[in-house]
C-alpha cells in the first residue's frame, strides 16, 4: 500500500466476540441465540441443534448467565464492552492518521454496520484485527466469514499475535507488576479458553499456538518449567475439550499444598465473564475451600501497554500490505 493511502481512507476495526447489551435473561437469550447458531461454534446438524438450542439451552441457560453478568457488570456496561471501547479509543490515540473503531462478531456493534460505516465515512482500507491473540477456526474463522462478504472495501485482517514481541512483553509486564504490588505466589497459572478437542485433532491450530504463547510468557518471566502451568477452561457440552482442565489443575495445586496461586488468562485481551465470574469468582471460591487463596491477574485492557502493543502490531501489518 503507498504512503498516500495511510491517511484518512484507511481504518483499523478492532473486533471482539461479543456480549449481552445487558444483564437480563432476555437480552442474554438473544445473544447466546446469536452466538450459538454459528455454525462455526457448535457444529451438529441444524435439524439436531435448532430444537435442542431453543427448547432447553436457552430457556435453561439465560437467566442463570444473566445473574452471572449481574455480577460483573460495569456502570458503563459489561466489562467486555466497555475495555473493547477504551482499548480502541487508545488506539486512535496513537495512530491519528487512521480511523480506528470496534465492532463486535455478536450483538452490538455489529460487524456488517461497522463496516458500512467506515464505508460512509470515506475508508477505503480496513485492517480488522480480532481480538483473539491465539488463532481458532471458532473465532478468528468466524471474523473471516463476515468479512468474505461483499462491503465494497478493500479488506485485509491480522489472523493471530500469539507471539508477537510486542504483546509477549506487555504481557510479561503485567505479571510482573503485579507480583511487584503483591508478592510472587507459589505458582502461575496460564489458563486459556477451550475448545474441542476434535478439532484440533482435524487441524485447528489453536492448542500449538496457545503453548507457544505460555512458553513465550513464562521465558520473559524467566520461569523454570516448575513455577508454571497451562490450563483450558470454560468447557461447554459434554464431548471432550483440550486438556489439561483448569479447574482440575486448580484442585491438584491445592492438594499439593500450593497455598498462594496467581492465574492469568493470556487467551483473553479484555476481561469478560470468563476471566471476572469465572475465573476470579468462582474457582477462587472453589480452591479457596481447599486451603488455596487465588489471585487474578487482570487482562491487558486498555493499559498503554495494550494500546501500544497493537498499534505497533498494525502499524507492520499495514506496511506490509
Amino acid at each position: 500500500m503507498a504512503e498516500s493511502d495511510t491517511a484518512s481512507d484507511t481504518a483499523l476495526l478492532l473486533v471482539n466476540l461479543g456480549t449481552p447489551a445487558a444483564p437480563t435473561p432476555r437480552a442474554v437469550r438473544r445473544y447466546l441465540g446469536e452466538f450459538l447458531s454459528d455454525r462455526r461454534v457448535v457444529q451438529l446438524p441444524r435439524w439436531l441443534w435448532w430444537p435442542l438450542l431453543h427448547g432447553v439451552i436457552l430457556p435453561l441457560r439465560s437467566t442463570r448467565v444473566a445473574r452471572k453478568y449481574a455480577e460483573i457488570w460495569l456502570s458503563g456496561g459489561s466489562p467486555l464492552a466497555v475495555y473493547t471501547r477504551d482499548l480502541a479509543a487508545a488506539m486512535q490515540s496513537r495512530l491519528p492518521r487512521w480511523r480506528v473503531t470496534h465492532a463486535m462478531r455478536y450483538g452490538a456493534p455489529a460487524m456488517a454496520a461497522a463496516l458500512e460505516q467506515l464505508r460512509e465515512a470515506g475508508a477505503r482500507c480496513v485492517l480488522v484485527l480480532p481480538l483473539y491473540p491465539q488463532y481458532s477456526t471458532t473465532t478468528t474463522a468466524s471474523v473471516a466469514d463476515v468479512l468474505a462478504r461483499d462491503h465494497g472495501l478493500s479488506v485485509r485482517m491480522i489472523d493471530d499475535y500469539h507471539v508477537d514481541a510486542g504483546w509477549i512483553a506487555a504481557i510479561a509486564a503485567s505479571i510482573r507488576g503485579h507480583w511487584q504490588a503483591n508478592g510472587r505466589g507459589e505458582h502461575l497459572l496460564l489458563s486459556f479458553h477451550g475448545i474441542p478437542q476434535r478439532l484440533v485433532d482435524a487441524g485447528d491450530p489453536y492448542a500449538r499456538q496457545c503453548a507457544a504463547s505460555a512458553a513465550a510468557i513464562a521465558s520473559a518471566l524467566g520461569l523454570v518449567e516448575s513455577d508454571w502451568t497451562l490450563g483450558y477452561q470454560s468447557r461447554f457440552g459434554r464431548e471432550p475439550w483440550l486438556q489439561p482442565a483448569t479447574a482440575d489443575i486448580l484442585d491438584a495445586l491445592a492438594a499439593r499444598g500450593v497455598r498462594t496461586l496467581d492465574v492469568a488468562c493470556p487467551g483473553f485481551a479484555v476481561d469478560c465473564l470468563e476471566t471476572l465470574e469465572e475465573i476470579s469468582l468462582q474457582l477462587a471460591e472453589r480452591v479457596q475451600a481447599r486451603g488455596c487463596t487465588l489471585r487474578y491477574i487482570p487482562c491487558l485492557n486498555a493499559t498503554p501497554a495494550h494500546a501500544e502493543a497493537l498499534a505497533a502490531l498494525a502499524q507492520r501489518e499495514l506496511a506490509a500490505w
